[in-house]
Protein backbone atom coordinates (compact mmCIF):
# COMPACT_ATOMS: atom_id res chain seq x y z
CA UNK A 1 0.00 0.00 0.00
CA UNK A 2 1.19 3.83 -0.39
CA UNK A 3 0.77 5.46 2.62
CA UNK A 4 0.68 9.80 2.50
CA UNK A 5 1.54 11.98 5.41
CA UNK A 6 0.95 15.61 4.59
CA UNK A 7 2.11 18.41 6.60
CA UNK A 8 -0.53 19.63 9.07
CA UNK A 9 -2.02 22.66 8.04
CA UNK A 10 -3.94 23.51 11.19
CA UNK A 11 -2.79 26.87 13.12
CA UNK A 12 -0.12 26.28 15.15
CA UNK A 13 -0.51 22.33 14.52
CA UNK A 14 3.33 20.61 14.68
CA UNK A 15 2.48 17.05 15.13
CA UNK A 16 2.69 14.57 12.46
CA UNK A 17 1.10 11.61 11.17
CA UNK A 18 3.90 9.06 11.71
CA UNK A 19 6.86 9.00 13.19
CA UNK A 20 10.50 7.54 11.64
CA UNK A 21 9.78 4.50 13.70
CA UNK A 22 6.61 3.77 12.49
CA UNK A 23 7.86 4.29 8.66
CA UNK A 24 10.64 1.74 9.19
CA UNK A 25 7.36 -0.91 10.67
CA UNK A 26 4.96 -0.48 7.36
CA UNK A 27 8.18 -0.70 4.69
CA UNK A 28 9.22 -3.81 6.53
CA UNK A 29 5.81 -4.89 5.70
CA UNK A 30 6.56 -3.78 2.36
CA UNK A 31 4.46 -0.65 2.29
CA UNK A 32 5.85 2.62 0.57
CA UNK A 33 5.56 5.77 2.49
CA UNK A 34 5.44 9.40 1.44
CA UNK A 35 6.28 12.18 3.55
CA UNK A 36 5.61 16.09 2.37
CA UNK A 37 8.71 17.69 2.93
CA UNK A 38 9.39 19.52 6.56
CA UNK A 39 5.99 17.52 8.02
CA UNK A 40 7.65 16.62 10.97
CA UNK A 41 9.94 19.97 11.88
CA UNK A 42 7.37 20.90 14.25
CA UNK A 43 7.88 17.73 16.44
CA UNK A 44 11.51 17.94 16.10
CA UNK A 45 11.51 15.34 13.24
CA UNK A 46 14.30 15.91 10.39
CA UNK A 47 13.45 14.96 6.72
CA UNK A 48 16.40 13.04 6.99
CA UNK A 49 15.05 10.76 9.69
CA UNK A 50 12.34 9.60 7.78
CA UNK A 51 14.44 8.95 4.20
CA UNK A 52 16.55 7.43 6.82
CA UNK A 53 14.06 4.74 7.70
CA UNK A 54 12.91 4.29 3.81
CA UNK A 55 10.23 7.16 3.49
CA UNK A 56 10.26 9.32 0.70
CA UNK A 57 10.56 12.83 1.14
CA UNK A 58 7.91 14.88 -1.76
CA UNK A 59 7.37 18.56 -2.15
CA UNK A 60 3.58 19.42 -1.45
CA UNK A 61 0.45 17.97 -0.24
CA UNK A 62 -0.78 17.56 -3.99
CA UNK A 63 1.45 14.57 -4.57
CA UNK A 64 0.48 13.06 -1.04
CA UNK A 65 -3.47 13.31 -1.48
CA UNK A 66 -3.10 12.11 -5.84
CA UNK A 67 -1.46 9.18 -4.92
CA UNK A 68 -1.20 7.55 -1.48
CA UNK A 69 -3.62 4.77 -0.92
CA UNK A 70 -4.30 5.75 2.89
CA UNK A 71 -3.41 9.70 4.38
CA UNK A 72 -2.62 9.53 7.64
CA UNK A 73 -2.76 12.33 9.56
CA UNK A 74 -3.21 13.68 12.78
CA UNK A 75 -5.94 17.02 13.02
CA UNK A 76 -9.29 16.52 10.52
CA UNK A 77 -8.79 18.16 7.03
CA UNK A 78 -9.39 21.52 6.45
CA UNK A 79 -11.92 22.86 3.40
CA UNK A 80 -8.52 22.68 0.98
CA UNK A 81 -7.50 19.28 1.87
CA UNK A 82 -10.99 17.75 1.89
CA UNK A 83 -11.04 19.33 -1.41
CA UNK A 84 -7.98 16.84 -2.78
CA UNK A 85 -10.06 13.48 -1.21
CA UNK A 86 -10.93 10.69 -3.54
CA UNK A 87 -13.23 7.82 -3.41
CA UNK A 88 -11.84 4.94 -1.97
CA UNK A 89 -8.99 6.38 -0.53
CA UNK A 90 -8.61 5.94 3.27
CA UNK A 91 -8.43 8.74 5.45
CA UNK A 92 -6.80 7.78 9.11
CA UNK A 93 -7.20 10.80 11.38
CA UNK A 94 -8.88 12.79 14.40
CA UNK A 95 -12.29 13.86 12.54
CA UNK A 96 -14.58 15.27 15.42
CA UNK A 97 -17.51 15.58 12.89
CA UNK A 98 -20.10 15.98 15.57
CA UNK A 99 -19.77 19.74 15.94
CA UNK A 100 -19.02 20.20 12.23
CA UNK A 101 -21.33 20.06 9.56
CA UNK A 102 -19.52 21.31 6.56
CA UNK A 103 -16.20 19.39 7.46
CA UNK A 104 -18.98 15.93 7.37
CA UNK A 105 -20.76 17.13 3.91
CA UNK A 106 -17.11 17.30 2.36
CA UNK A 107 -16.15 14.06 3.36
CA UNK A 108 -19.33 12.50 2.19
CA UNK A 109 -19.01 14.36 -1.26
CA UNK A 110 -15.59 13.12 -1.41
CA UNK A 111 -16.22 9.41 -1.60
CA UNK A 112 -13.06 8.88 1.18
CA UNK A 113 -12.90 5.97 3.98
CA UNK A 114 -13.19 8.18 6.92
CA UNK A 115 -12.00 6.31 9.59
CA UNK A 116 -12.15 8.43 13.00
CA UNK A 117 -9.20 7.96 15.66
CA UNK A 118 -11.49 9.16 18.48
CA UNK A 119 -14.07 6.74 17.79
CA UNK A 120 -12.20 3.39 17.61
CA UNK A 121 -12.60 1.44 20.38
CA UNK A 122 -11.03 -1.48 22.77
CA UNK A 123 -12.21 -4.16 24.49
CA UNK A 124 -12.66 -2.52 27.85
CA UNK A 125 -15.07 -0.05 26.24
CA UNK A 126 -12.23 2.88 26.28
CA UNK A 127 -10.96 4.94 23.22
CA UNK A 128 -7.49 3.40 22.76
CA UNK A 129 -6.48 6.07 20.11
CA UNK A 130 -8.28 9.43 21.67
CA UNK A 131 -6.28 8.64 25.36
CA UNK A 132 -3.22 10.25 25.04
CA UNK A 133 -4.10 13.49 23.68
CA UNK A 134 -7.20 13.07 26.43
CA UNK A 135 -4.17 12.92 28.76
CA UNK A 136 -2.59 15.52 27.21
CA UNK A 137 -4.95 18.01 27.40
CA UNK A 138 -6.27 17.07 30.91
CA UNK A 139 -2.30 17.79 32.01
CA UNK A 140 -2.28 20.97 29.83
CA UNK A 141 -5.45 22.43 31.17
CA UNK A 142 -4.14 23.50 34.42
CA UNK A 143 -0.91 24.98 33.08
CA UNK A 144 -2.95 27.49 30.63
CA UNK A 145 -5.22 28.05 32.87
CA UNK A 146 -2.65 28.80 35.78
CA UNK A 147 -1.17 31.15 32.73
CA UNK A 148 -4.70 32.56 31.41
CA UNK A 149 -5.36 33.50 35.79
CA UNK A 150 -2.45 35.76 35.54
CA UNK A 151 -3.65 39.61 35.42
CA UNK A 152 -1.95 40.36 32.25
CA UNK A 153 -3.93 37.77 30.20
CA UNK A 154 -6.82 39.28 30.96
CA UNK A 155 -7.31 36.70 34.75
CA UNK A 156 -8.26 37.53 38.11
CA UNK A 157 -4.30 37.89 39.22
CA UNK A 158 -4.46 34.86 41.59
CA UNK A 159 -1.69 31.98 41.69
CA UNK A 160 -3.23 28.59 41.44
CA UNK A 161 -1.59 26.97 44.35
CA UNK A 162 -1.70 29.90 46.74
CA UNK A 163 1.15 31.08 49.32
CA UNK A 164 0.85 30.76 52.72
CA UNK A 165 -1.71 32.52 54.77
CA UNK A 166 -3.36 33.48 50.66
CA UNK A 167 -5.80 30.72 50.01
CA UNK A 168 -4.94 28.59 47.07
CA UNK A 169 -7.34 29.10 43.79
CA UNK A 170 -10.30 26.98 43.20
CA UNK A 171 -10.52 24.63 40.50
CA UNK A 172 -13.30 22.83 39.36
CA UNK A 173 -13.10 20.18 36.47
CA UNK A 174 -16.63 18.92 34.97
CA UNK A 175 -15.76 15.40 33.78
CA UNK A 176 -13.63 12.50 35.83
CA UNK A 177 -12.32 10.33 32.54
CA UNK A 178 -9.32 10.36 31.27
CA UNK A 179 -8.81 14.33 30.75
CA UNK A 180 -10.58 15.45 34.25
CA UNK A 181 -8.32 12.91 35.64
CA UNK A 182 -5.12 14.28 34.09
CA UNK A 183 -5.98 17.85 34.83
CA UNK A 184 -6.97 16.75 38.72
CA UNK A 185 -3.30 15.30 39.14
CA UNK A 186 -1.82 18.60 37.74
CA UNK A 187 -3.95 20.76 40.06
CA UNK A 188 -3.36 19.01 42.70
CA UNK A 189 0.42 19.07 42.03
CA UNK A 190 0.57 22.75 41.54
CA UNK A 191 -1.66 23.03 45.14
CA UNK A 192 -4.82 24.11 44.22
CA UNK A 193 -8.52 23.33 45.69
CA UNK A 194 -9.83 20.81 43.61
CA UNK A 195 -13.47 19.68 42.82
CA UNK A 196 -14.13 17.06 40.03
CA UNK A 197 -17.68 16.43 39.03
CA UNK A 198 -19.42 13.44 37.08
CA UNK A 199 -22.82 11.56 37.39
CA UNK A 200 -20.55 8.18 37.45
CA UNK A 201 -21.01 6.46 40.86
CA UNK A 202 -18.23 4.14 39.62
CA UNK A 203 -15.94 7.68 38.37
CA UNK A 204 -16.09 9.45 41.90
CA UNK A 205 -15.27 6.27 43.26
CA UNK A 206 -12.12 5.54 41.23
CA UNK A 207 -11.28 9.35 42.19
CA UNK A 208 -11.74 9.33 45.68
CA UNK A 209 -9.36 5.76 45.32
CA UNK A 210 -6.64 7.43 43.44
CA UNK A 211 -6.62 11.10 44.85
CA UNK A 212 -7.48 10.25 48.26
CA UNK A 213 -8.61 13.71 50.46
CA UNK A 214 -6.10 15.87 47.69
CA UNK A 215 -9.87 16.73 45.58
CA UNK A 216 -13.36 16.62 46.56
CA UNK A 217 -15.63 14.57 44.13
CA UNK A 218 -19.36 15.83 43.30
CA UNK A 219 -21.83 13.87 41.66
CA UNK A 220 -23.42 15.95 38.42
CA UNK A 221 -26.27 17.64 38.74
CA UNK A 222 -27.28 20.99 37.34
CA UNK A 223 -28.00 22.12 41.05
CA UNK A 224 -24.77 20.61 41.74
CA UNK A 225 -22.71 22.82 38.62
CA UNK A 226 -24.78 26.21 39.45
CA UNK A 227 -22.78 26.85 42.55
CA UNK A 228 -19.42 24.84 41.94
CA UNK A 229 -19.11 27.17 38.50
CA UNK A 230 -19.79 30.49 41.08
CA UNK A 231 -16.61 29.50 43.48
CA UNK A 232 -14.57 28.38 40.65
CA UNK A 233 -11.29 30.05 40.18
CA UNK A 234 -10.33 28.15 37.27
CA UNK A 235 -13.26 25.75 35.29
CA UNK A 236 -11.93 22.62 33.34
CA UNK A 237 -14.82 20.93 30.91
CA UNK A 238 -13.97 17.68 30.06
CA UNK A 239 -17.05 15.91 29.16
CA UNK A 240 -17.21 13.54 26.56
CA UNK A 241 -19.85 11.12 24.38
CA UNK A 242 -17.98 9.47 21.95
CA UNK A 243 -18.65 10.68 18.56
CA UNK A 244 -21.53 12.86 19.52
CA UNK A 245 -21.32 16.12 20.34
CA UNK A 246 -20.61 17.80 23.77
CA UNK A 247 -23.32 18.35 26.37
CA UNK A 248 -23.95 22.40 26.86
CA UNK A 249 -23.68 21.63 31.37
CA UNK A 250 -22.28 25.78 31.39
CA UNK A 251 -24.91 27.96 30.48
CA UNK A 252 -24.71 31.35 29.53
CA UNK A 253 -26.62 32.16 32.82
CA UNK A 254 -24.30 30.37 34.65
CA UNK A 255 -21.84 32.42 33.47
CA UNK A 256 -22.74 35.49 34.93
CA UNK A 257 -22.26 34.09 38.38
CA UNK A 258 -18.69 33.97 37.98
CA UNK A 259 -15.91 36.05 39.22
CA UNK A 260 -14.76 38.32 37.28
CA UNK A 261 -11.38 37.67 35.36
CA UNK A 262 -12.34 33.93 36.49
CA UNK A 263 -11.26 31.19 33.76
CA UNK A 264 -12.39 28.81 31.43
CA UNK A 265 -10.78 26.12 29.91
CA UNK A 266 -13.10 24.10 27.76
CA UNK A 267 -11.07 20.55 26.72
CA UNK A 268 -14.52 19.51 25.06
CA UNK A 269 -14.02 22.51 22.51
CA UNK A 270 -13.69 19.44 19.48
CA UNK A 271 -16.56 18.18 20.05
CA UNK A 272 -18.37 21.88 20.21
CA UNK A 273 -17.78 22.19 24.00
CA UNK A 274 -19.34 22.11 27.13
CA UNK A 275 -19.88 25.86 28.08
CA UNK A 276 -22.71 27.52 26.14
CA UNK A 277 -20.45 30.21 25.56
CA UNK A 278 -17.13 28.30 24.00
CA UNK A 279 -15.94 28.36 20.33
CA UNK A 280 -13.00 26.64 19.07
CA UNK A 281 -9.59 29.25 19.04
CA UNK A 282 -6.14 28.92 18.26
CA UNK A 283 -2.85 28.93 19.70
CA UNK A 284 -2.32 32.44 17.78
CA UNK A 285 -5.37 33.41 19.45
CA UNK A 286 -6.03 31.05 22.37
CA UNK A 287 -8.69 33.51 24.16
CA UNK A 288 -11.51 35.76 24.88
CA UNK A 289 -13.70 37.29 27.12
CA UNK A 290 -17.50 36.54 28.65
CA UNK A 291 -19.42 38.54 30.72
CA UNK A 292 -15.57 39.13 32.25
CA UNK A 293 -14.51 35.28 32.10
CA UNK A 294 -11.57 33.90 30.21
CA UNK A 295 -12.04 31.54 27.77
CA UNK A 296 -9.30 29.02 26.24
CA UNK A 297 -10.94 27.04 23.56
CA UNK A 298 -8.10 26.04 21.66
CA UNK A 299 -9.31 22.73 19.62
CA UNK A 300 -5.84 21.26 18.97
CA UNK A 301 -4.46 21.67 22.66
CA UNK A 302 -1.96 18.91 22.48
CA UNK A 303 -0.40 20.50 19.56
CA UNK A 304 1.56 22.82 21.94
CA UNK A 305 3.22 20.39 22.79
CA UNK A 306 3.68 17.99 19.62
CA UNK A 307 6.76 15.89 20.39
CA UNK A 308 5.56 14.66 23.13
CA UNK A 309 1.93 14.09 21.75
CA UNK A 310 2.86 13.04 18.15
CA UNK A 311 5.00 9.47 19.69
CA UNK A 312 2.14 9.30 22.20
CA UNK A 313 -0.11 9.09 19.51
CA UNK A 314 2.43 6.85 17.37
CA UNK A 315 1.95 4.47 20.03
CA UNK A 316 -1.31 3.65 19.62
CA UNK A 317 -2.02 4.49 15.90
CA UNK A 318 0.51 2.43 14.56
CA UNK A 319 -1.40 -1.25 15.29
CA UNK A 320 -4.16 -0.05 13.11
CA UNK A 321 -2.42 1.54 10.55
CA UNK A 322 -0.82 -1.53 9.89
CA UNK A 323 -3.77 -3.54 9.89
CA UNK A 324 -5.62 -1.37 7.16
CA UNK A 325 -2.27 -1.16 5.25
CA UNK A 326 -1.53 -4.97 5.43
CA UNK A 327 -5.05 -6.39 5.14
CA UNK A 328 -6.45 -3.50 2.93
CA UNK A 329 -9.83 -1.83 4.17
CA UNK A 330 -12.29 -4.59 3.65
CA UNK A 331 -10.39 -7.27 5.55
CA UNK A 332 -9.04 -4.92 8.15
CA UNK A 333 -12.69 -3.19 8.91
CA UNK A 334 -14.45 -6.72 8.48
CA UNK A 335 -12.01 -8.58 11.20
CA UNK A 336 -11.75 -5.83 13.34
CA UNK A 337 -14.74 -4.42 14.99
CA UNK A 338 -13.06 -2.04 17.40
CA UNK A 339 -11.66 -0.24 14.18
CA UNK A 340 -14.63 -0.50 12.25
CA UNK A 341 -16.45 1.32 14.99
CA UNK A 342 -13.94 4.38 14.06
CA UNK A 343 -15.33 4.16 10.69
CA UNK A 344 -17.54 7.69 10.33
CA UNK A 345 -17.91 8.07 7.09
CA UNK A 346 -17.85 5.38 4.48
CA UNK A 347 -17.58 6.14 0.00
CA UNK A 348 -20.67 8.66 0.96
CA UNK A 349 -22.76 7.03 3.90
CA UNK A 350 -22.36 8.41 7.34
CA UNK A 351 -21.60 5.54 9.23
CA UNK A 352 -21.50 6.90 12.89
CA UNK A 353 -24.70 6.72 14.67
CA UNK A 354 -24.28 10.27 16.89
CA UNK A 355 -22.86 12.06 13.51
CA UNK A 356 -26.05 11.45 11.89
CA UNK A 357 -27.56 12.64 14.33
CA UNK A 358 -26.28 15.49 14.78
CA UNK A 359 -26.71 16.83 11.46
CA UNK A 360 -30.03 14.92 10.75
CA UNK A 361 -28.30 12.85 8.28
CA UNK A 362 -29.09 9.32 7.02
CA UNK A 363 -27.39 6.17 9.22
CA UNK A 364 -26.19 3.47 7.77
CA UNK A 365 -24.65 1.09 10.39
CA UNK A 366 -20.50 0.22 8.70
CA UNK A 367 -21.23 -3.30 8.81
CA UNK A 368 -24.05 -2.81 6.11
CA UNK A 369 -21.89 -0.23 4.48
CA UNK A 370 -18.95 -2.59 3.89
CA UNK A 371 -20.89 -5.28 3.11
CA UNK A 372 -20.88 -7.75 5.57
CA UNK A 373 -24.52 -8.00 5.91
Amino acid sequence: MRIGVPKEIKNHEYRVGLVPSSVQELVHHGHEVFVQAGAGVGAGIADADYTALGATIVDGADRIFAEADMVVKVKEPLAVERKKLRKGQILFTYLHLAPDAEQTRDLIDSGAICIAYETVTAPNGSLPLLTPMSEVAGRLAPQVGAHSLEKAQGGRGVLLGGVPGVPAAEVVILGGGVSGTHAATIAVGMGAKVTVVDRSADALKRLATQFGTSISTVFSTRSAIEELVRRADLLIGTVLIPGAAAPKLVTRAMLSTMKPGSVIVDVAIDQGGCVETSHATTHADPTYVVDGVVHYCVANMPGAVARTSTFALNNVTLPFTLSLANHGWKKALTQDVHLRNGLNVFEGKVTCEPVAQAHGLPYVHAEAAIGMQ
